[in-house]
């Protein structure tokens, strides 16, 4: 029994130890006592940048790799006949949103302004969407046409993928799950040879979890920061709501637990965009040139079944 106890008393500490990831955004509610100021949307935060980041991921590498892979991977479907034509209404679709919404992406980090920004279906039943390094965008038909996306939604869910490569999660991921591996692997073997037990493999597994942690946080990070982006184009942020009620449709069954998840769930993610709609909301207001009082409700349509 003691050895049980020990075993999670190591991987407590050891979690502890490594810290848990700070908060991923502002909510824009005003300090107590502060000048009344209405926050701008959400509150941007500076690009991480340290010696880890740029040891383990150097951003030029990366952008050219990713470069290299998303070209690979639109030859690939081209030539399997998937890769949806230019003048397809869907196609046109994507790219009058992304029109939209690149606008506004150099507010979360400068260095858009110079991505060659490129936007593709494929057809897959894949419920899934991905931008990669530099502004390179991919969207599946399932996930257009299992969820029956309006354009507001379109917008969320691009706004969302934009986000990971503006906050350059996929970088910063690679140096976290480096340097939490090194420190799990170090603390394991000193807790070992203190403990007279081999617990290198907990150590391991409670550096797995903190990096998933950190995957769980930039999932957050991205549903704000991605609504943000949507809704200063002129997309209703209320369409983040009804993409992952109608996501829950999909996933309800079999869906991981949480902690054990590198997606935060469905509930965690609604309850956190309705925390924000107060600083969300009177964005779009503002694109749309009305007040946030006179907006009409959300509307959405039937997920396909």
């Amino acid at each position: 029994m003691f050895f049980k106890h020990q075993h999670a008393a190591v991987i407590l500490a050891l979690s502890a130890a490594l810290g848990t990831a700070p908060a991923l955004a502002q909510d824009g509610r005003q300090a107590q006592n502060a000048p009344q100021v209405v926050q701008d949307g959400i509150a941007v935060k500076p690009l991480k940048n340290s010696t880890w980041r740029n040891i383990t991921a150097p951003e030029q590498a990366i952008n050219d790799q990713s470069a290299q892979q998303y070209t690979a991977m639109m030859s690939q479907a081209r030539e399997k006949g998937v890769l949806v034509a230019e003048n397809d209404p869907q196609v046109k679709r994507l790219r009058a949103i992304a029109q939209r919404i690149i606008p506004h992406t150099t507010r979360w980090n400068p260095a858009a302004q110079g991505w060659k920004w490129q936007v593709n279906l494929v057809q897959s039943s894949q419920v899934n969407a991905f931008c990669m390094p530099g502004g390179r965008i991919g969207f599946y038909t399932g996930i257009i046409d299992k969820l029956n996306l309006t354009d507001d939604e379109i917008a969320a869910v691009m706004g969302h993928e934009i986000a990971h490569a503006l906050r350059e999660h996929g970088r910063d991921r690679q140096s976290k799950s480096t340097a939490t591996g090194l420190f799990t692997s170090a603390a394991g073997a000193l807790v070992s040879a203190w403990s007279g037990y081999d617990v290198r493999g907990l150590a391991n597994t409670a550096g797995q979890l903190v990096v998933l942690r950190f995957s769980r946080d930039e999932e957050r990070e991205a549903d704000l920061v991605g609504l943000d982006i949507a809704a200063r184009a002129g997309y209703d942020p209320r369409a983040g709501i009804a993409l992952w009620n109608k996501m829950a449709s999909l996933n309800e069954r079999g869906a991981p637990i949480e902690l054990l998840s590198t997606h935060p769930g469905g509930a965690n993610r609604i309850e956190q965009i309705q925390d924000h709609m107060d600083v969300l909301l009177p964005l779009y207001a503002r694109a749309k040139g009305t007040a946030v009082d006179r907006l009409p409700p959300y509307r959405t349509s039937v997920a396909a079944r």
